[in-house]
């Protein structure tokens, strides 16, 4: 597989820069998770990065990727059809 030297902001991957494997169209994942271990073995706590354009171009189009990290987790992964009302 192929992977992408992506820059995190924020959290605390800040200011590092980590491959990351991307998919068939190229790009990385959407979300990224970073689990955080515990000495006193409670469960793991996990930061969530997502994924916004590094840089955009003249034409308005994306070139290359980092993540932001993202405090509040996860938001809903039901699917955004185009013919159902958004709220």
């Amino acid at each position: 597989m192929r992977s992408e030297n992506t820059l995190f902001v924020g959290g605390p991957l800040d200011g590092r820069v980590l491959p990351v494997l991307v998919g068939m169209t190229g790009q990385p994942p959407k979300t990224y998770e970073v689990p955080e271990p515990h000495d006193d073995g409670r469960p793991p706590t996990v930061h969530f990065y997502r994924r916004v354009p590094a840089r955009v171009g003249r034409l308005g189009l994306p070139s290359g990727w980092k993540y932001e990290y993202d405090p509040a987790g996860k938001p809903s992964t039901s699917p955004k059809w185009p013919w159902r009302k958004h709220r």
